[in-house]
């Protein structure tokens, strides 16, 4: 058994803080809770975006808090700590931070993500906030577009996401920059944390255009033995032809580019990496590697189910291909740590006798909620995933959502009635699969028949498809579900302590939220699940996909990929939470 070392102190990384305080100042009338001024996201908003957004602020207050009751003084802000870089995120954010470091001793460590800057120059950003239960407010830092609401919008500099080296400077103290108390120091570029010798040229592809922008990137040794290698990922590829920086089409997006355009237009960071992985080997320094983005895929690492179901989604455009992997392989890497996705797996790449992994951490503001632990032991790198699902609800909030779910005459919104965040993600978890996967991603044909329809619609699809050449479709109550099936699902289900009627009782909208927890959070969504649900989940993997496969395109062909991905997901009740892995 590992046993941690006395002479290393611990680490926590928190990856996608998305920081938004309900307390700021945008300037707008916004609405009260608690009896103060708040500027909030709709519910409307919330329910079908990658985060949620009002919940922000207490989640990094309790996960500090949780991380200050440990002892742990040393802290890696993994990108995306701002809602959106907004001036006034990032200056109330600093301010948090630096209220901690002088409260506790926590020393930050960040590197920004592709919610913290834009480019050299910013881009304008617009929200809109809540006024009354139902209506919402447009606030913008761009003139042209207060304008379409010109009455009743507010034009604020506040909303204004700057560019770097700018944008950083309110975070400069939290590693970004040099620090006097660091035993080490450096960037890809020598020693000087001076902006202006950061630089590097990006080109587009044809090389008609040309920018030179500054990487964020740093080495840092905070105490002795340990070098947290913190690589700037984010990368603005100029597009061919647009010659004004200071524009936001100036630029591809950096949200679906990390690593893969990292190898085209920053390929100055390989090199640097591999030097730095020789130097700590020479020097016997334990080498830790952090960025915004996975260097390996996180989701589809073995069954590649995402890009067989959908086509060319938000998680496909943002994965990694395999030559990122190997690239880093070819340095010595064998450590990364990369936020971004919203989820809590661990991916590796293997060639020959090097193993490179990439450990994803969970957002604090998805499912599951939580922030990893690194601790050197005797055999390896103890890594712990905390999760902070038991962190309590804002009721005012909740009250907020249910008198806007009223005004708009919706009902059976399940997250509102969650006992603590952890359930609220959980059940919110279905809204966003309702109003957005679905909406977004999926088949129009089989996203409609999904509404109605529930677990044994499914089972009898899948086992009325084995007896047939016809492409048949999931619908409720089908035609096809003769009493034969029924007498074969029951047969199946009982080996598995199952009736026909827990199969009726699942939703299909169950299902699928499930389904995406699953990939979200592995064996983290296992407690909100339930075991009744994930032995269901097995038993559609195990015994009913695995006999159909269905024609090219068909309904039958679809589930069969979607619930044989159950089978490496739903296993174990017992939630793995700790892992020591060997550094090469």
């Amino acid at each position: 058994m590992s046993t941690p070392s006395d002479n290393l102190p611990a680490i926590a990384v928190i990856a996608d803080a998305h920081f938004h305080d309900i307390r700021s100042d945008y300037g707008c009338t916004g609405t009260h809770i608690d009896g103060q001024p708040a500027v909030l996201r709709s519910w409307q908003d919330t329910r079908q975006s990658s985060r949620v957004f009002n919940e922000s602020r207490d989640a990094l207050l309790y996960t500090l808090n949780d991380i200050e009751r440990r002892g742990i003084r040393h802290v890696v802000l993994l990108g995306d700590y701002t809602d959106d870089g907004q001036i006034e995120a990032n200056r109330r954010l600093s301010s948090l931070l630096h209220r901690y470091k002088q409260k506790t001793g926590i020393a930050f460590y960040a590197i920004p993500g592709n919610h913290d800057f834009y480019g050299p120059f910013g881009k304008h950003q617009s929200t809109r906030f809540v006024t009354t239960p139902g209506e919402t407010q447009l606030v913008t830092s761009d003139p042209d577009i207060a304008e379409t609401e010109n009455e009743t919008s507010i034009l604020t500099k506040n909303m204004y996401c700057e560019g770097a080296p700018k944008a950083l400077g309110s975070m400069r103290d939290f590693g970004l920059f040099k620090q006097a108390n660091y035993l080490h120091w450096e960037t890809p570029f020598g020693q000087s944390d001076a902006p202006e010798d950061r630089m590097f040229e990006a080109s587009s592809a044809d090389r008609s255009v040309m920018h030179r922008l500054m990487d964020a990137s740093y080495l840092v040794e905070p105490f002795e033995g340990t070098w947290l290698l913190m690589i700037d990922a984010n990368v603005f590829e100029p597009r061919n032809g647009r010659h004004d920086p200071t524009r936001k089409s100036a630029f591809f997006n950096s949200s679906d580019a990390g690593w893969n355009a990292v190898l085209r237009v920053k390929p100055f960071l390989i090199d640097w990496i591999k030097n730095v992985n020789n130097r700590a080997a020479k020097l016997g320094k334990r080498l830790l590697a952090f960025s915004h983005y996975p260097v390996i895929d996180p989701i589809d690492n073995q069954t590649m189910s995402e890009s067989r179901l959908f086509d060319n989604n938000e998680m496909i455009r943002r994965t990694p291909q395999v030559n990122v992997a190997e690239t880093l392989l070819s340095t010595g890497l064998s450590l990364h740590f990369s936020g971004h996705m919203h989820v809590n797996t661990t991916a590796q790449h293997k060639r020959g006798n090097h193993t490179l992994r990439n450990f994803s951490v969970p957002s604090l503001v998805a499912f599951p909620a939580g922030y990893k632990l690194i601790q050197a032991t005797d055999q390896g790198e103890l890594i712990d995933t905390i999760s902070i699902g038991a962190a309590p609800l804002n009721p005012h909030l909740i009250n907020y959502y249910q008198a806007e779910s009223q005004q708009r005459g919706e009902t059976n919104q399940s997250a509102l009635n969650a006992t603590n965040y952890g359930e609220f993600l959980y059940q919110r978890m279905r809204s966003r699969a309702q109003y957005h996967y679905l909406k977004h991603d999926w088949p129009d044909d089989i996203a409609t028949a999904v509404d109605s329809t529930s677990a044994a619609d499914l089972a009898f699809l899948m086992l009325a498809q084995t007896g047939t050449s016809s492409a048949l479709k999931l619908c409720s109550k089908p035609s096809y579900a003769t009493p034969g099936l029924l007498t074969e699902l029951t047969g199946i289900a009982a080996e598995y302590e199952l009736t026909p009627s827990d199969f009726e009782d699942c939703s299909m909208m169950t299902l699928i939220a499930d389904w995406y927890c699953l990939r979200h959070a592995g064996k983290m969504a296992h407690h909100y699940i339930g075991a009744s649900n994930l032995q269901l989940y097995r038993c559609l993997a195990e015994s009913i996909g695995k006999s159909t496969i269905g024609a090219a395109g068909s309904h039958a062909a679809f589930f069969n990929v979607l619930i044989n991905d159950f089978s490496r997901t739903a296993h174990d009740d017992e939630a793995e939470t700790s892992s020591v892995y060997p550094s090469d």
